[in-house]
């Protein structure tokens, strides 16, 4: 036994030191940890329990005549913050991180593991894609990845940890997962690098330019979270998932209770300009009304006319979106709506609450709009939000005009309760546009049609844009003093803990994709 036992901690050994002493020096030149770093630096110390550690592949091509133990991937499950989670992560040192058969067969073993205890899957990226030696098989292995993924969605939390190079088939399995974490200037996503787009299109552009944190983050609307370096990055991991649930069967962790749920937001009182059409910051409201102001935002850099993040009301997890007026007044647009879209069903998924704080001028105008689809990608949300069957509250704070009204959480698509400031213009267009509209021959005829279109503006915005109309037909349950958003949610919250409600029995419903 003692020489058996000698030769398992001998091939043991040779596995954690799998990668070149070369290999591994640039990577750390790199500014870049090795897998086993990482997993350390995202997992409660002692907790990780490896799987096929001693997996080697079983192919004969050339330029794969080494057998390294562990294939390139490190892959088994441990804790964060005590909560159990399965996580792969690529081995850049080793064939480059480059997927082949077992190394494909190490993470659908994990993904599967994770679908049957119920538990979050953490993939931290750092590899060139295919194995092209490996040909044909390597493909394959991605699409059994792909398959899995499309399995666990809205079953169990997928993120997505870009740390390196993740290109052409690689980037569509984080595609398709829940969250996207990128770090500045060492992640890198795209279909196909900077030489081939100079090939076929003639365009010149830097990998950072073309596949970079910051282009994903701010044009492209792929990477949901963006951080400084790699131990920022997983730390925000950890955040991350101390709002989600395990599963789509759990209710989401609460939070230690540590801020007062009878305390007044009297700063809501000063935040509204006296006029309409000056702007003020959604996301201080938000900070405001949660639990010590903490506001995990998703997509920052992304659709900015809309916040969308996480927070908690008296320990309890939410997911609020907002418009925000800092940014285009905070209308709707393509962006917008699937960023709010996107975020809907995953707080739907996870069972976790949603709070839609309103002030939205309408949709945005315009030719690039209605060629992009504004029509298909604004119907996204209102089918996000008519889906939903989480507890789901709507608090108008300022202009909530039109269409973009009722698709923001409004009671006619299935608003739980919905309250309003005092501050609250629900109309069908704002005042000046209504008036041009209404009484557009009364103004061609009038003497001075400057001061009667004045008069008939102040006429139109006393009778319609205020909330008291809508209160007076049960469009909104209640006029609040800003002051006592925080009391009314967290009331209203407790009142939603035990909704239950069921959709109508169907295979899936057809989304304006």
């Amino acid at each position: 036994m003692g020489d058996k036992l000698a030769d398992l901690q001998s091939r043991k050994d040779e596995a954690y030191q799998a990668g070149s002493p070369r290999a591994i020096e640039r990577q750390h030149a790199k500014g870049k940890m090795l897998a086993r770093e990482r997993i350390d630096v995202l997992l409660d110390p002692g907790s990780f329990n490896e799987l096929d550690l001693l997996a080697r592949h079983r192919a004969h091509a050339a330029g794969l005549e080494e057998h390294p133990y562990t294939d390139g991937v490190i892959t088994g499950w441990g804790t964060i913050d005590g909560r159990k989670v399965f996580v792969f992560s690529q081995d850049f040192t080793v064939f480059g991180g480059a997927l082949g058969e077992v190394f494909a067969e190490k993470i659908h073993k994990v993904m599967d593991l994770a679908l049957k205890v119920g538990a979050p899957v953490i993939g931290l990226n750092d590899g060139a894609g295919a194995r092209i030696q490996e040909g044909v098989v390597s493909l394959a292995s991605y699409g059994g990845i792909f398959h899995r993924n499309v399995l666990s969605s809205g079953v169990v939390p997928q993120i997505s940890v870009i740390l390196g190079p993740c290109a052409g088939g690689a980037v569509y399995s984080p595609a398709m997962t829940d969250f996207i974490f990128m770090v500045q200037e060492t992640s890198h996503m795209f279909i196909t690098g900077p030489d081939v787009v100079k090939t076929v299109t003639g365009e010149e552009v830097t990998l950072e330019e073309l596949g970079g944190a910051m282009s994903h983050a701010s044009k492209s609307g792929v990477a949901t979270f963006v951080s400084p370096d790699e131990k920022a990055c997983l730390e925000d991991v950890r955040y991350l998932l101390s709002f989600l649930p395990s599963n789509n069967l759990e209710a989401p962790p609460m939070g230690a209770a540590t801020d007062d749920p009878e305390r007044l937001c009297v700063g809501l009182r000063e935040i509204m300009p006296p006029n309409p059409n000056q702007p003020y910051d959604m996301k201080r409201v938000i900070r405001e009304v949660v639990d010590d102001a903490e506001f995990f935002e998703y997509f920052t850099h992304w659709a900015r006319s809309i916040v969308c993040g996480f927070g908690r009301l008296n320990g309890r997890t939410v997911g609020i979106v907002g418009n925000q007026p800092m940014m285009l007044a905070g209308i709707l647009d393509i962006e917008s709506s699937e960023k709010a879209a996107r975020f809907v069903r995953t707080c739907d998924a996870f069972n976790i609450p949603l709070i839609t704080f309103v002030d939205v001028p309408g949709f945005l105008p315009g030719v690039d709009q209605e060629y992009g689809g504004i029509i298909r990608h604004g119907a996204k949300l209102l089918y996000a939000y008519c889906e939903a069957t989480v507890p789901r509250i709507q608090v108008i704070t300022r202009k909530a005009y039109g269409g973009a009204y009722v698709v923001m959480n409004s009671k006619s698509i299935g608003a739980d309760l919905a309250y309003a400031w005092p501050t609250a213009e629900l109309a069908v267009m704002g005042p000046q546009g209504a008036v041009e509209i209404i009484y557009r021959r009364e103004l061609q005829q009038a003497a001075d049609p400057t001061a009667r279109r004045a008069e008939l503006v102040t006429e139109y915005t006393e009778k319609y844009a205020n909330p008291y109309a809508a209160a007076e037909r049960g469009y909104i349950d209640d006029v609040i003093d800003p002051a006592e958003t925080r009391v009314k949610l967290i009331a209203g919250l407790e009142l939603l803990s035990s909704k239950r409600e069921e959709l109508p029995k169907r295979k899936h419903g057809n989304m304006p994709l």
